[in-house]
């Protein structure tokens, strides 16, 4: 009969047919649980009648009977009250009410015409490149944001979840296009049998995750996964269904348009991805969040497409409307995705705070890029004050009176921010690109590399943890309420890096801060490699060469070469934090 019907009807048919089958086994395990109370029914009504003997061996089996009935009603309402009253896992997001956006309410409202669906019900802003339909409907829940509380009932429209990256990178008829199969989506959601049967498994998989951890619960939680595996392959096919009949409904909408929006979709997942890494990461690290993740999402994207050269219209589509002028204030919303995007990727308060502060791009270079190689440099130092000195003698670069290394110099913190001075040297030596060198030539420049590795690698680690553990998870709730709606920070973004990685870093970040104090160098923000060190304004990247050379080969020739040619002394201490 399926087969006979074409069109998003067919992909309907079969989502209606699955959630019929995950109805038929809430049924079946509603009718198991009033087995004994039924047979205990008929047992006393016999009874009563006359027809069953009273006395005997049919009194001892009318109290066995009774007793498990109860049993078996008891723990029934515990496991049907723990599902309904579980609160389900919600995604974290920014809601967008109506008035902060009528022009996006006003572009979704006419799709959702157009494809003959229910427009969502409400809005909200996700920092990740996705878009999906929520159901916020759950007794637990509130209302969907935007929702008046007298609202929310079982028919409701779910949220439409919108990626922001996608708000500030794509054009409004790119937008449009790429939410069409979503929105379509709106109609088989409000068919009764599939929002049931969703709503079943939903609180299904709350009371498992409700149940986890307390032995009280234990048998609630063991019925409860055991009914969401017998679940499990008749949803899927379900959300398969669904997701068929959208995609089919969706089809006579901007077709053209949508598959350059997908194009789009991969690009801006790329430039995403490169920007939490390598630009938000470093500055999440030291209690900063980029207030500004969508607009730079949009700088990033736009040099990645000059680099690679991707469309010879790229110009012209960037003079398109984008799509975050449908926000009143798309700088309020960017500023709320990009705190959210940090909670979500690294961890931290819900709120701005002293250790915990915005930074604008403007600020960026000076207060995460500078910073960030100062605490690199002063860690490079520490370390090598630790490995005992391969020659005799003293220790090249003794620090002269009155400058860095003999005692410590504190910087400017930027806003929000208290430096603490740098430690003194426990020994002779001062904080040099010259020890650094003499240290990593020669013979055994090998063994002292893979040591400092090794050593960095371990003081890393010990930060890390020391941080991690620093972490207020009392702004995100309780280990029985997991903040953001039971999700939790996905540690770390970065792959753990190798000793040798660490110490190239290390080593190119004490030549960055003698460039800058010797050489009127530059901190600067690469918007694809981030920190980045600008001469005379232009963006050195062949540093990073010559110092393989001197790690990899104990070769210091090309970085020698490369620090005369931009005029740093490598004879002179570096400022410190």
């Amino acid at each position: 009969m399926i087969g006979l019907v074409a069109g998003p009807e067919a992909g309907v048919l079969v989502a209606r047919a699955q959630a019929l089958a995950v109805l038929r086994i809430r049924s079946t395990a509603l009718a198991v649980a009033l087995l004994p109370a039924a047979a205990a029914v008929v047992l006393l009504a016999g009874i009563a009648m006359g027809r069953i003997p009273d006395g005997g061996g049919w009194s001892t089996a009318r109290w066995v009977l009774v007793g498990a009935a109860a049993l078996a009603l008891v723990l029934a309402a515990a496991v049907g009250t723990v599902v309904v009253r579980a609160r389900p896992a919600l995604s974290p997001t920014v809601p967008i009410p109506e008035e902060t956006a009528p022009d996006l309410y006003r572009l979704v409202r006419d799709l959702a015409e157009r494809l003959d669906v229910p427009a969502p019900s409400a809005m909200a802003l996700t920092p990740d490149c996705d878009s999906w339909l929520e159901d916020r409907t759950h007794p637990a829940h509130g209302p969907p944001h935007g929702m008046p509380r007298t609202s929310r009932r079982t028919g409701a429209a779910p949220v439409l979840v919108i990626g922001s990256p996608f708000l500030w990178w794509m054009r409004v008829a790119e937008l449009r296009a790429l939410l069409a199969p979503v929105v379509a989506g709106t109609g088989p959601s409000a068919h009764p049998d599939i929002a049931a049967a969703r709503r079943f498994v939903r609180g299904l998989d709350a009371a498992v995750a409700v149940a986890a951890g307390r032995p009280a619960l234990a048998f609630v939680g063991g019925v409860a996964r055991l009914l969401l595996h017998s679940c499990r392959d008749h949803a899927a096919e379900m959300e398969r269904g669904v997701a068929a009949a959208a995609s089919e409904r969706a089809q006579a909408v901007d077709y053209g348009l949508r598959i350059v929006a997908q194009e789009q979709v991969g690009l801006a997942y790329a430039g995403w991805d490169r920007l939490l890494n390598r630009v938000a990461l470093p500055a999440w690290r030291m209690g900063r969040w980029p207030s500004r993740l969508d607009a730079g999402v949009v700088s990033a994207l736009t040099e990645l497409s000059r680099r690679d050269r991707l469309a010879e219209g790229f110009a012209s589509r960037l003079g398109e409307r984008p799509a975050c002028d449908l926000l009143e204030e798309p700088g309020a919303m960017d500023e709320a995705a990009s705190l959210l995007a940090a909670r979500l990727f690294h961890g931290g308060p819900a709120m701005a705070g002293p250790d915990w502060s915005p930074v604008a791009w403007s600020q960026y270079p000076e207060e995460v890029v500078d910073r960030k190689w100062r605490l690199e440099a002063a860690r490079l130092h520490r370390v090598l004050d630790d490995i005992p000195c391969p020659y005799p003698g003293p220790v090249p670069g003794p620090v002269p009176d009155g400058l860095p290394g003999s005692a410590p110099e504190p910087v400017p913190a930027g806003p929000g921010q208290d430096l603490a001075p740098a430690a003194p040297s426990t020994g002779t030596a001062a904080p040099t690109v010259a020890r650094v060198l003499e240290r990593l030539t020669g013979p055994a420049c090998g063994g002292v590399a893979e040591e400092l590795g090794a050593r960095l690698s371990a003081e890393v680690a010990r930060e890390a943890a020391r941080e991690e553990t620093a972490v207020d998870r009392a702004a995100f709730g309780s280990a029985a309420e997991p903040w953001l709606d039971g999700l939790t920070p996905l540690f770390p973004l970065q792959p753990p890096r190798s000793g040798r990685e660490l110490l190239t870093d290390h080593v190119t970040a004490m030549v960055c801060c003698a460039a800058v104090d010797t050489a009127g160098a530059r901190p600067g923000l690469d918007w694809l490699d981030g920190p980045a060190l600008l001469v005379g304004g232009v963006r050195r990247a062949d540093l990073t060469r010559t110092v393989l050379s001197l790690i990899e080969d104990g070769d210091a020739e090309p970085l020698r070469a490369w620090l005369c040619e931009v005029g740093v002394r490598p004879e002179k201490p570096v400022r410190l934090v």
